[in-house]
This record gives C-alpha cells, structure tokens and sequence, in this order.
C-alpha cells in the first residue's frame, strides 16, 4: 500500500509539472517568429515604403506599405488589403502576395506582430488584436478607413483579422485557412492534451464570422495538413455573409499556391468588386 501511494505521488507530480509546463510554454508553440527583422521595404519591393504603427499599450511595430504598381492588368482600386499574417514568419515572407495583390491595383500593408520581425513584446491573442488595430489606424491615416479595406487573415491571421472586422466593419473580409477556434486546433494535434483547459488564448474565427455581416470569402486547401481543410470549410459554413468559398485541389497550408498564387488573388479581387 506505501509503494502504491508512492507511485500514485510521484505520478501525480509529473502530471502537475507537464501541465504547467504545457501552460507556461504554450505560447511558444503558437507563436514561431521566424526570420528576424526585414531589410527595408524598398529593398524587397519596388517603390514600397516603411511604416511605423504605434499600438494602445506603446509599442511601435514594423510595417511595408506598397503602392498599386503600374501594370496592363489593372488601374488603382483605390482598395487597400490589410494583411495579418500567420504564426510563423515575417512581412518579408508576404512580400510575393503584396507584389501579386498590388499588380491587381491594391494598395497592400504588411505587418508585423508584436515578438515578430524584430518588433519588441510577446504575442497573445489580446496583443494580437492591439497590433491589428495600430494597423488599421496606418492605414485610415493614408485615406484608407474599414470602409475602403480588404482584411486578408492567413491562418491565425484570420482570427485577427475577423476579430478587427467585429470590431471595425471593414469593406470585405478575406480568410485563407482559416481554423475554427484555436482550442479546435490544438485538439486536433494534441488529441491527448486537456488542450480546452489549458489554453490561454482562444481566437474563435467561426464564432466571430457567424455575427458578421461583412462580405465574406474563404479560401481552403483540401490537401492542407496543419489546418484541417474541414475546419476551413466550417468556417465558410458558419459565415454570415459567405460570397464565395475557394477550394484549392490538392493545396497544401505553405504551398506557394496558396499563399499568393493566382487563384487566391482573383479570389481577392472579385471580393473586392462585389464589396463596391
């Protein structure tokens, strides 16, 4: 009986140190900034400019802001696409998507999230959406207000930026892989974790989608193996005002044709006329 209760003691210590390490840590699994801080926007992109945005709690983050860039195909829509990116990365991996939307006459802001791209703080779900809003702002003091902006929302992005939509109706709003709800996400990959118990970020993209009556479409990769294409495809299902869902055969999460191919940027495009 001693050795039974010794056992159950020690196995329950290793329990409560797994929790709170899978507490403590989670953030870390979330959140992957990658690639530093960004050489200056010229330098990537032609006649693109640095921005600084300044949050509610003091920060000052990293941003592109690039003009519609003189082509046959398309004159200046006089649209902007705000584009909140996904977990991993820096704006300068957005720089093809910018290129491609501002050649189909956008004008296009890249970011960075806090802890990203060189930018000082950590990120959560509640800076996150401070960081979303400093973007908006930028923007609105270039001319280009909610009402004149495409909120483009890669990955967890898209809960950002159906966030910032709940909160400042924006023109249309844009969700490429989009996830259900980050515990939905986390219960996916983590199917033995207590993920809905330990989690302190939420972002539920469907459940804000649902109470939205912005113009919406959402892109899915069928073959996607991060974010279940199911998910994504829940997420057009629940949105209020879905006018197209996007379905890329044979996409993969990171596959160049999903993240800026031509399909996507059509799709951002018809988006934006149908908001007019």
């Amino acid at each position: 009986m001693r050795r039974a209760l010794i056992v159950a003691a020690v196995v329950a210590l290793v329990l409560v140190v797994l929790v709170g390490l899978a507490w403590a840590l989670q953030r870390s699994v979330i959140f992957i900034p990658m690639g530093g801080e960004p050489p200056p926007a010229a330098e990537v992109i032609e006649g693109a400019e640095d921005v600084r945005l300044h949050t509610d709690d003091g920060l000052e983050l990293g941003a592109w802001f690039i003009t519609p860039q003189d082509t046959d195909r398309a004159t200046d829509r006089e649209t902007a696409v705000l584009v909140a990116n996904g977990n991993a990365g820096n704006r300068e991996s957005r720089a093809p998507l910018a290129r491609a939307l501002a050649a189909e006459g956008f004008s296009v802001l890249l970011f960075d999230y806090r802890g990203y791209g060189g930018n000082p703080g950590s990120p959560s779900e509640a800076g996150l959406a401070m960081d979303a809003r400093a973007a908006a702002d930028a923007l609105a003091e270039r001319g280009f207000d909610a009402e004149r902006t495409v909120y483009f929302g890669e990955s967890l992005g898209a809960a950002v930026a159906a966030n910032l939509a709940a909160e400042r109706s924006p023109a249309a709003l844009f969700l490429r892989s989009p996830f259900t709800s980050l515990a939905d996400m986390g219960s996916h990959h983590y199917p033995f974790v207590p993920v809905r118990l330990l989690l302190r970020d939420e972002f539920p993209v469907a459940e804000r989608v649902a109470d939205l009556d912005t113009p919406t479409t959402v892109v899915v990769a069928d073959s996607d193996t991060i974010v279940p294409p199911e998910q994504s495809h829940e997420v057009a299902g629940a949105s209020a005002n879905l006018v197209e869902e996007v379905v890329l055969p044979g996409g993969g999460h990171n596959d160049p044709a999903t993240i800026h191919g031509p399909e996507v940027v059509a799709a951002v495009a018809r988006l934006a006329d149908h908001a007019r």
